[in-house]
């Protein structure tokens, strides 16, 4: 990159650039690391950041530990809605109704691919919502409201 060209809008080209070799290699699985868009395009450690942050924003990337970036691919992207948001789902998907016994944690972490500790947060902020009953031992939770609606029994 030119020393007279505007930094205005260079991490947008940048990420243009990136965008292009991702769909140009499907084999591809990581972003070049900060250092090597710094070197390639001649631009600070915050253009290369904000070239990331701009990808992520669309979708196609995501941070992994260690400071690098994961390409997320098109088929890949149902996956990363938030875990409440899809547990949230199986009230519709299984036609609960107001008052019935909601999957166990476990039956969760199985159908998400998940750990129980994982979708047991997920479950928190559904009873913080008001969609799900707290769960005691030897108690299910039970569905206390349906998403699209706000009624509680």
């Amino acid at each position: 990159m030119s020393q007279q060209a505007s930094p205005r809008g260079t991490f947008l080209k940048i990420a243009d650039a990136v965008r292009a070799q991702i769909e140009s290699d499907p084999e591809m699985t990581e972003l070049p690391s900060a250092a090597e868009l710094m070197r390639v395009h001649g631009v600070s450690r915050g253009v290369a950041l904000r070239t990331f942050a701009a990808l992520q924003k669309e979708g196609i990337a995501e941070p992994v530990p260690g400071g690098r970036w994961k390409v997320i691919r098109p088929d890949q992207r149902e996956g990363r809605r938030p875990l409440a948001d899809r547990i949230a789902e199986v009230i519709t998907t299984d036609g609960l109704e107001v008052g019935e016994m909601f999957p166990s944690a476990s039956a969760l972490a199985v159908r998400f691919d998940s750990s129980r500790p994982t979708v047991s947060k997920a479950l928190d902020k559904l009873e913080a919502s008001g969609l799900l009953s707290a769960s005691h031992q030897g108690k299910p939770r039970t569905v206390l409201a349906l998403p699209d609606r706000e009624e509680h029994s």
